[in-house]
């Protein structure tokens, strides 16, 4: 019995996020009904997170112990050969046998796309937010500036267990303008609140949309005061791109 870490990318366009769940079609329910074709016995695999509905990943990360007789390459092949279209294994390789992909997490970094037309572009739309009128898109890298250290960020998520901490550590936040106009917002924490990169982008687009000031986004992180606007970016904008672990890389 070997233990494996796998990286995973999916269109969760069609996913009800990456959890299984008992009635819906999910991440992790898929995965677990490939390996058991190849003879997985056990009850769950190890998830390094949660995604929300509609939101996609390049480096989702997961692990499973397994039986396998054959090589990784074949192993790899032979997952990729029995998941559907949208999801597929983009590397596999041993792993420790404590190896937990989310405990052993040291950080995790998202990437959100918006970009600002007028006009519907519905294949643009699928993984990118529309966002109109237009924004004063000067205004997002300095919002994004603020994000950065150890805040109590109970204004932009809710905690992961009952009674835990809404204090997170942002190492990078930063916008990028690509050549075709869109912008993408880069975040990288040790760990995120639940709906947190999301919250996040809807307050920084309400900036730069005039309908709050980088004042109140201080206030929110340093005092736990100002009033932000109420609301989310859309779960398809959003893709979980890596996860990192430090010794366990």
């Amino acid at each position: 019995m070997a233990r494996y870490k796998v990286i995973l990318a999916y269109d969760g366009s069609g996913f009800a996020g990456s959890q299984r769940q008992a009635d819906s079609r999910t991440v992790q329910g898929e995965l677990e009904k490939a390996l058991v074709k190849l003879g997985w016995t056990a009850r769950s695999v190890l998830m390094a997170g949660r995604t929300d509905t509609g939101v996609h990943a390049t480096g989702q990360v997961a692990a499973f112990d397994l039986d396998w007789a054959h090589s990784d390459e074949e192993l790899q092949k032979a997952l990729n050969a029995t998941l559907p279209r949208d999801l597929s294994v983009r590397k596999l390789a041993p792993a420790s046998a404590d190896f937990h992909p989310r405990f052993d997490a040291t950080s995790r970094r998202y990437c959100y796309r918006l970009f600002s037309e007028p006009t519907r572009d519905p294949l643009h739309e699928k993984f990118a937010w529309r966002v109109w009128p237009a924004m004063d898109e000067n205004a997002l890298p300095g919002t994004a500036a603020i994000l950065p250290g150890t805040h109590d960020f109970s204004s932009f998520g809710s905690p992961t267990t009952p009674k835990g901490t809404t204090v997170r550590t942002v190492i990078k936040a930063e916008w990028r303008k690509m050549p075709d106009g869109e912008w993408q917002f880069e975040v990288q924490a040790d760990a995120f609140l639940y709906r947190m990169v999301r919250r996040l982008v809807f307050v920084q687009v309400a900036v730069a949309l005039g309908k709050c000031l980088d004042e109140e986004v201080c206030s929110a992180l340093l005092w736990k005061q100002g009033k932000l606007p109420a609301g989310l970016a859309p779960a398809h904008g959003l893709t979980l791109v890596e996860v990192t672990y430090g010794s366990h890389e």
